[in-house]
């Protein structure tokens, strides 16, 4: 299906005004009487080199220093000991803060903490399993459920919580780990 030169400015002050594809797609419909289906509007789009807006800007999850403020200590929750039922560890460090600087922590927030990823995961549930070591010298053991979400499921001292720099380089570790492993 072809457009007129004034059906393409329409479409593209639509999209430059915030439209989606669907406000697109029925303006279509209700001023000229076309029927197209929403991958057709999103070829049009694409066609006409039009970029739409977003409605809400995307988080860039791959910098973890602008998630979640710290909750206060009185609404943090411990660190588990072990995994739940299903073999998923209840502490989700994506959902939690990590707490503000430990008299424990490096100068400057340095921190060195060394991740390893298991040959073979045998934890059910798990895409990937491996153990960490923290800097002040605490280990633990660590899944990542079928969901992407990371969590322990031992730690050598009970009710453990890393400080903010090792919680974050945790994190960056885990990541890279895994990406070499081809995650």
């Amino acid at each position: 299906m072809s457009l007129t030169p004034e059906q393409k400015q329409a479409v593209a002050s639509w999209v430059a005004a915030g439209d989606n594809l669907s406000a697109v797609q029925k303006k279509l419909i209700e001023q000229f009487k076309l029927s197209m289906t929403y991958r057709d509007v999103r070829f049009l789009v694409d066609d006409l080199n039009l970029a739409l807006k977003d409605a809400a800007p995307k988080v860039d999850a791959s910098d973890v220093t602008k998630g979640v403020p710290a909750k206060p200590a009185a609404e943090r929750a411990p660190v588990p000991g072990a995994a739940d039922a299903a073999g998923v560890a209840g502490d989700d460090l994506a959902d939690e803060g990590v707490p503000e600087e430990l008299p424990g922590d490096l100068p400057g927030g340095a921190s060195t903490v060394r991740v390893d990823v298991d040959k073979v995961t045998l934890i059910p549930g798990a895409l990937a399993s491996g153990s960490v070591t923290f800097s002040d010298g605490v280990t633990g053991q660590w899944i990542v459920d079928n969901q992407g979400r990371p969590g322990f499921t031992k730690i050598s001292q009970p009710g453990y919580r890393p400080s903010a720099a090792d919680s974050q380089a945790f994190v960056q570790e885990l990541s890279a780990a895994l990406q070499k492993r081809g995650y």
